[in-house]
């Protein structure tokens, strides 16, 4: 059921919840970022004051980013059967409180093991607004609109690396603290702000007759369901290997580039996190770009603009490699060049697989391409910290230029595929 389908005053009900839920499971996803991408601005100073070396800290990155992965992928599963305002205030709170523990240790294996639950528990943050984004927003317009939600990546990373960039001088520890602090404020205004489905505010829910949601099904039936939808489906595999490369790409900028502005290029801390922050920033405008122009162009079919995106993220990456010492600016308007091309693939790979699984089974399957995006930290984590230690950041960047163009060729694979999995259920 489309809204045009719906009676006036039921639509605008709809559109108001609609509305809101995007609104605040942006703010929601956003603060998990907060508590989560702070150890990037930390790394530098927590490699001075206890002598940390990068190998070790990139073994932190690893070991959550793969944690998460799997987080992502089994809290999906989950997530399609569970109330979403309650998991993803749940999820919240724990990392919160995880990153509270993290600024008191002291010891590289509290920090390891504490920095990994923390990956659990942010895999509690996407899949439940997988599942409310499928089911206030119609397959028709869930590109567009699921990119404007997707915007709470780069929002909440951007802010984040600015905020510690300047109360990191206060001591390592309060880029913890701080963030952990906004993130319990903001699970309350979550609590208050979300819903489940349409059904639980007395609202019809969306394309009743083609999802079956008007009966609940066993769990036999849903696991029969996800079989097809899911691990059966070529398109949504070859997503989920994409996203591995999508991932490593992004992570490395993110993970390591105030450490790699810091030492390559000479950038001050406060300089390096505006730059970061200028990748998330031109991410934003990109995915926008992106999902727009997948609705409009291409008719819903997100990985072509996938393929578009991530060849110009390759060349704009090979530019800020090849230019040798470059002025600030240059270097900044390459790496938001660079933001603006892969945030659209970013966006992309969780709206196709959760249109072609559909609302039934899009939690998860964009856990299961979550899955492989977070692999991706054996990479962009403990693989370029140790390849920057030993050969140097020419090399590493090298090496991601690499993995660009690979993911570009994968992302062909699933050129010919279908839009959405509405029509054959």
């Amino acid at each position: 059921m489309e809204l045009q389908g719906m009676a006036p005053e039921v639509a605008k009900k709809f559109k108001y919840w609609q509305t809101r839920t995007i609104i605040a499971s942006m703010i929601g996803y956003a603060l998990f970022y907060f508590v989560r991408k702070n150890l990037s601005i930390a790394m530098p100073a927590m490699q001075e004051d206890l002598g940390i070396t990068k190998g070790d800290l990139g073994l932190f990155l690893t070991l959550h980013g793969l944690l998460y992965g799997v987080s992502k992928f089994a809290n999906g599963f989950i997530g399609d059967r569970v109330n979403a305002r309650y998991f993803m205030v749940t999820g919240l709170v724990l990392s919160a409180a995880c990153n509270i523990l993290f600024g008191f240790s002291s010891a590289v294996i509290m920090f390891g093991i504490v920095w990994m639950l923390n990956g659990w528990f942010q895999g509690m943050g996407f899949p439940p607004c997988a599942r409310l984004l499928t089911h206030w927003i119609p397959p028709t317009q869930l590109a567009t609109k699921m990119s404007v939600w997707n915007t709470s990546h780069s929002i909440g990373a951007g802010l984040v690396v600015i905020v510690c960039g300047y109360i990191v001088s206060m001591g390592w520890r309060w880029c913890f603290w701080i963030p952990s602090i906004i993130a319990l404020v903001g699970a309350v205004g979550l609590w208050f702000a979300l819903r489940d489905t349409p059904r639980s505010v007395g609202l019809p829910e969306l394309n009743q007759k083609t999802s079956g949601d008007e009966k609940e099904d066993t769990s036999a039936e849903f696991k029969q369901f996800v079989r097809k939808k899911v691990f059966g489906n070529p398109a949504i595999w070859v997503l989920a290997i994409a996203n591995f490369f999508v991932y490593t790409v992004r992570y490395a900028v993110l993970d390591w580039g105030p450490t790699l502005l810091g030492e390559w290029k000479g950038i001050s801390i406060q300089h390096a996190g505006w730059m970061v922050a200028a990748f998330e920033i031109s991410g934003i405008v990109g995915m926008l770009v992106a999902g727009w122009a997948t609705d409009r162009f291409f008719g819903g079919r997100g990985p072509r603009v996938c393929v578009i995106c991530m060849a110009l993220a390759t060349v704009f990456i090979g530019l800020f490699w090849g230019v040798p010492h470059p002025p600030m600016w240059l270097a900044t308007l390459l790496l938001g060049a660079a933001g603006f091309c892969i945030y659209g693939p970013q966006a992309l790979v969780g709206i196709a697989a959760a249109n072609i699984a559909t609302k039934k089974a899009a939690a998860t399957a964009v856990g299961f391409t979550g899955l492989f995006g977070y692999a991706s930290t054996l990479v962009s984590g403990w693989g370029l910290g140790l390849l920057a230690q030993h050969y140097g950041w020419d090399y590493a960047i090298g090496g991601l230029i690499l993995i660009a163009i690979m993911g570009t060729l994968i992302f062909l694979a699933a050129w010919s595929a279908k839009a959405n999995g509405y029509d054959n259920d």
